[in-house]
């Protein structure tokens, strides 16, 4: 019997029966790190878990991309509409930034 490790809920993708989204391991692999990072970087999953969500991944490649991109695109907007509504918290939190020491 063939195991399913991703399911959509609503407009999202999840890990069957937890709270980590598709996108967070998706992300996590897409900027290089191993399948072992990433299931230490989400302890409700497995590894097994991580390779299935991968594999769903791979397999629907240009579906999920077009989904991130989705997504990326509506936090973006939301981001905007944030910092236009909230014009003085985001001109303090960007001279924060400034003046804090570089952490790099």
């Amino acid at each position: 019997m063939a195991q399913e490790y991703i399911e959509q809920r609503g407009s999202g993708y999840y890990f069957s029966s937890t709270r980590v989204s598709l996108d967070s391991v998706v992300h996590q692999f897409l900027k290089g790190e191993s399948p072992e990072a990433i299931a230490q970087a989400f302890p409700s999953l497995s590894l097994v878990r991580v390779y299935g969500g991968i594999t769903f991944y791979l397999a629907r490649r240009p579906e999920i991309d077009a989904y991130l991109r989705r997504g990326e695109a509506r936090f973006e907007k939301l981001a905007r509409a944030s910092r236009e509504a909230n014009p003085l918290l985001y001109a303090r939190l960007d001279a924060a930034r400034q003046a804090a020491p570089d952490r790099g």
